[in-house]
């Protein structure tokens, strides 16, 4: 390729990339949908600027395989064991059923049984890519919908070995066809014996090669070395992947998990995290580039046909195990709708079989248009169940009355028990001073009570709740929830009925605690603020300050920021106000700090200095 026509190229889909995602994350369709969208504006069938589909995909499935390895890489032994239940058991009958029910549809449309078996195997795999990512986007990784949607991807990922090590002895079933590898001329169970052969060597060079030579290469000190040898293990086992006619991204997955206990894991995952963002986003770009229009035109009907019927089993089959598996309603939606699309490994089954004469030519390139149109849907359908279903399926907890409150004794109402609330509540409970807690989360809320704190489920913005609690007896208002607009709202409804109560709140950042401050909260806690200047006193005494110097500058500096954020509550809506008190406020506590050494200097305090001992 031309050095022009690579930069244009690249150029091209850079531009896309940069434009698209910030505009559908805008949007709130997010940005896995926006490099599909600006892979169709770009492709042959719009604007035709992406070149051979062919050529970017091949570079494009790279950001795929660092994927792979990166979330081998996470996947230690304790976490495998942890997971085992939903890897082995929920994976592992999605994957089987799935197959089934497709290739059963597939063997009534008249399909050979080697092709629904195909088929069922292909589309029962969902995109590891854009779930993760979607799911990444919206914090929902360590929900338990989520736990079970990455153990399924997962098992799915692991899976794709045994059924390419499969492929090649159903071949022998078939037409042989032009070699595509370079063991493509050995009988179907050799080229078997060196797809297990090649996952072997990666397992075993995993476990007793890389750990050497990783700490020879750390020794060199050199960042970009590091940097270099982690793009030669994907790309080496890229090329070994590619010689026997495997999915390198496969490999580069055993790999990373043979790697999670390395001590350089981290420092692999730092350095790969860039290039596979963007490589990914390529990825995305060149799938809907892919779509193959044309065939959509010509025979609309079957193309349809073929993507709607196999997404409709999977979720049928997906929403039959959740309900096995006996998730919440909600958690069922989301894990059902997040994997109904095809996945990034159809493309290497489908090569491989094609290869391996296992499908003609325009079965597989039905099956490869479906997955990609299925993969274009999936974020649709992941942001209609978020927005139209989700708020209908809540768990029924979370719908529950409010609880009956009878609190006459209580000094502190607390809204919220999260993070920020609970260290409140032990200090005060430590103390012998009465609190009431108010809170949202029904399962939190069931657990704390196992543990003797006075935790209720109710809206703290709701006058009748508040009454109950105590709030007309009692002193102080804490308001600890980490929602914004919801602090605000509450924050006036207390100020405005229980006009006799501190309100102290916690504020989300600089402009929150300016609402807050507005709205006439009398204390307002930044959550990070009071942890950070911490941080700088212990650097300070670290860097040879004197332990009492340290935590009198972080004092002053405290202070002195805490009057500043009151003045500019004020101009909290003047920009150019807010920029001038900021500049004077920067120029006045230096020298504040600069007088207050020199003090010290004339005037030390004794207290912080070891008694002198008389001489005997």
């Amino acid at each position: 390729m031309p050095l022009e026509e690579l930069l244009t190229g690249a150029f091209v889909y850079l531009a896309a990339a940069v434009v698209a995602a910030p505009l559908f994350a805008r949007l709130g369709l997010g940005s896995v949908l926006g490099y599909l969208a600006a892979g169709i504006v770009l492709g042959p069938s719009v604007l035709g600027l992406t070149g051979e589909a062919t050529d970017v995909m091949s570079f494009a499935e790279f950001g795929v395989t660092v994927m792979l390895f990166l979330v081998g890489l996470e996947l230690q032994p304790e976490k495998l064991w942890e997971l085992r239940k939903p890897i082995f058991g929920l994976g592992s009958l999605q994957v089987v059923l799935t197959a089934a029910a497709i290739g059963g549809a597939a063997l009534l449309a008249g399909f050979s049984w080697l092709v629904a078996l195909v088929a069922g195997l292909t589309l029962a795999m969902s995109s590891t890519a854009i779930v993760l990512q979607s799911l990444n986007e919206r914090g929902l990784m360590k929900t338990a919908a989520g736990r079970s949607t990455f153990a399924v991807l997962l098992f799915q990922d692991v899976s794709v070995i045994p059924i390419l090590a499969l492929l090649p002895l159903l071949a022998m079933q078939a037409v042989p066809t032009e070699e595509t590898t370079a063991l493509a001329s050995l009988p179907g169970w050799a080229q078997t014996v060196a797809v297990l052969g090649a996952v072997a060597l990666i397992v075993l060079a995993g476990r007793f090669l890389m750990q050497p030579l990783f700490r020879w290469v750390a020794g060199t000190h050199i960042r970009e070395i590091f940097v270099a040898f982690a793009l030669l293990i994907v790309v080496g086992i890229t090329l070994l992947m590619h010689l026997v006619g495997l999915s390198a991204a496969l490999g580069t997955f055993l790999a990373g998990v043979v790697l999670a206990d390395s001590d350089y894991r981290h420092e692999l995952e730092m350095d790969l995290e860039p290039f596979k963002g963007l490589l990914l986003a390529v990825f995305f770009i060149a799938v809907g580039s892919g779509i193959d229009f044309t065939l959509l035109a010509t025979m609309p009907g079957v193309l349809l046909g073929t993507v709607l019927g196999f997404m409709i089993l999977k979720w049928v089959v997906l929403g039959l195990l959740a309900a096995t598996f006996k998730m919440q309603r909600a958690d069922a939606s989301r894990f059902s709708f997040s994997l109904a699309q095809g996945g990034e490994f159809a493309f290497v089954l489908v090569a491989f079989a094609l290869g391996l004469g296992l499908l003609a030519a325009d079965e597989a390139g039905l099956l490869v248009a479906a997955v990609a149109i299925s993969m274009a849907l999936a974020p649709l359908l992941m942001l209609a169940d978020d927005k139209l279903l989700q708020p209908r399926l809540a768990p029924q907890g979370a719908k529950r009355a409010p609880d009956t409150i009878d609190e006459r004794d209580a000094e502190v109402i607390i809204a919220g028990h999260g993070r920020f609330g609970m260290t409140i509540v032990r200090l005060l409970q430590a103390n012998g001073r009465r609190s009431v807690v108010l809170d949202h989360d029904a399962e939190q809320i069931e657990a704390l009570r196992k543990f003797g704190y006075r935790v209720y489920y109710g809206d703290a913005s709701r006058l009748d709740l508040l009454e109950a609690a105590g709030a007309k007896t009692a002193k102080v208002f804490v308001i600890a929830i980490d929602d914004r607009e919801r602090a605000l709202a509450i924050a006036e409804t207390v100020l405005r009925h229980f006009p006799h109560l501190r309100v102290v709140a916690r504020a989300w950042d600089r402009v929150h605690a300016y609402q807050l401050l507005n709205a006439g909260v009398h204390g307002v806690y930044r959550e990070v603020f009071g942890t950070s200047v911490d941080v700088a006193r212990d650097v300070l005494t670290a860097l040879g300050q004197h332990p009492f110097e340290a935590q009198r500058a972080a004092a002053l500096f405290k202070a002195h920021d805490e009057r500043l954020v009151r003045a500019s509550a004020a101009h909290q809506l003047d920009q150019t106000k807010l920029i001038d008190i900021t500049r004077a406020g920067r120029a006045e506590i230096a020298n504040v700090l600069a007088q207050d050494v020199g003090e010290k200097n004339r005037d030390p305090d004794r207290a912080w200095d070891a008694p002198e001992r008389d001489e005997a």
